[in-house]
């Protein structure tokens, strides 16, 4: 599925099409984006069908530390992973998301337009877990927006987490000497790799890549108010801003040589009959071409 406008080009995987894991949101699952016709921003974690979780692009995830129901689920119950379906527990063994769980999917409507698509995920009963979630990705210029509507209609509280992963590498460069990432101010880093220069709150890569890496980061008291963060190949002028319409706790920068993946994670509490809305906007600039 295709989403455009005069500025941005937005390529959509069908359901069940290029990812159908039990991991990621299989919803507005973005493959790519591509701004005038000449930078594109998204990739795949790995090139090898058989090596990574399958996440390419702005993929989605509920749940990664906090999986909804699955600690009172038994063995051979099934515990809702949002944006999937529901999941069956195969043992006593604590959650582990690379894992290959059996899935049920939800029942998913979707309304494409031009510019805009929604889905609308019912949920399935499970011991009193049950969640409505409506997606809504679309565009305006050269931003991106990512709405969220979650309402839990079952009997127990919904806590869990959600973030979207950020596979990016613009133009397809991967990781190193060009590259210049911000967060928004007052962020405290923590754990920084030596291959990451710091300046305030400003990132810089010394050198390429040989592995798998991660920095992590929080807010004071574990709250970041305004969640930010900008990456730009400088080489190209070309650049991503992204920030989240709520105050969020956690901040996580995973990188391989082969993609840049900033995480931002958004913390859910509902009772039941409880509802809450939040968006991520995504902006696209090139300060000139090629």
């Amino acid at each position: 599925m295709i989403l455009h406008n005069d500025r941005l080009r937005v390529e959509i995987a069908d359901l069940e099409t290029v990812y159908k894991g039990s991991r990621f949101d299989w919803t507005g699952f973005i493959t790519q984006v591509t701004l005038d016709q000449a930078h594109t921003f998204c990739a795949p974690e790995s090139l090898q069908a058989d090596e990574g979780t399958g996440g390419i692009g702005l993929c989605n995830e509920f749940g990664i530390f906090q999986p909804i129901g699955y600690d009172d689920a038994k063995p051979g119950e099934q515990f809702p992973k949002l944006g999937v379906g529901l999941l069956t527990k195969p043992d006593d063994a604590p959650y582990a998301f690379f894992l290959p769980y059996k899935i049920e999917p939800f029942p998913v409507q979707i309304k494409l337009e031009a510019d805009r698509i929604t889905y609308d995920i019912e949920p399935l009963p499970c011991r009193g877990y049950e969640a409505r979630l409506r997606k809504m990705v679309q565009l305006s210029g050269t931003a991106l927006d990512i709405v969220y509507e979650l309402e839990n209609v079952g009997t127990h509280p919904i806590r869990t987490h959600e973030y979207n992963h950020n596979f990016i590498a613009i133009d397809g460069h991967p990781p190193g000497p060009g590259y210049l990432f911000r967060l928004a101010n007052g962020v405290n880093l923590i754990k920084v790799p030596p291959v990451l220069r710091v300046e305030g709150c400003e990132l810089r890569w010394k050198e390429n890549v040989t592995g798998p890496l991660a920095s992590e980061a929080t807010g004071p008291h574990n709250r970041i108010e305004n969640p930010f963060w900008k990456l730009t190949y400088e080489p190209i002028g070309a650049c991503v801003l992204s920030s989240v319409n709520v105050p969020v706790g956690y901040f996580n920068l995973w990188f391989t040589p082969r993609l840049i993946c900033p995480e931002v994670f958004v913390t859910i509490d509902l009772k039941p009959g409880a509802r809450t809305t939040w968006t991520r906007h995504y902006e696209f600039f090139s300060s000139r071409m090629g």
